[in-house]
């Protein structure tokens, strides 16, 4: 890969990689870092990654580093403030949007993760499954879940309220 095609790359996936690192763990800041974080990594890497292979490289490495600091975060922050940071207080009734992103919250990481690569960022299951580490058919189950807990939770008025 050269350095054009690096330059390339940051203008065509780093919108796409900052939007699916924001839905999935819902910090700005975190994910800003992470984008930057990833895109070191590769340039880091530039003679070794081809350019076909960039964009599935940085989503893998952003993936891998944002289930690190989650992690991280839980294990030795304070739980109050993650709650809280999932937690947006309105006195408005909800719209769809932010009824699925409520639902989306609830999710566990790895079913959060592979339903925005799918939903939100259109990748095929083999793609997802590059990038998470898993295979296919734990993609597909996954997805199935997330997507009958969200209809679930949709349909539940106790639950959006």
């Amino acid at each position: 890969m050269t350095r054009v095609e690096y330059n390339r790359s940051v203008d065509d996936i780093s919108d796409g990689l900052f939007r699916f690192l924001y839905k999935a763990c819902r910090s700005k800041e975190m994910a800003q870092d992470i984008v930057q974080d990833s895109f070191l990594k590769l340039w880091e890497m530039l003679s070794v990654i081809e350019k076909s292979k960039a964009k599935s490289f940085l989503y893998t490495t952003a993936y891998h580093r944002m289930i690190d600091l989650l992690r991280r975060e839980y294990k030795y922050g304070d739980i109050e403030e993650i709650g809280s940071r999932f937690s947006e207080e309105s006195n408005n009734p909800p719209d769809l949007q932010d009824v699925l992103d409520s639902a989306l919250a609830k999710l566990p990481t790895i079913q959060k993760t592979v339903v925005l690569l799918r939903d939100y960022e259109s990748y095929s299951y083999q793609e997802i499954a590059e990038i998470t580490g898993l295979n296919e058919t734990q993609v597909k189950v996954y997805i199935f879940r997330a997507r009958a807990y969200m209809k679930e939770f949709i349909r539940r008025p106790d639950l959006v309220i």
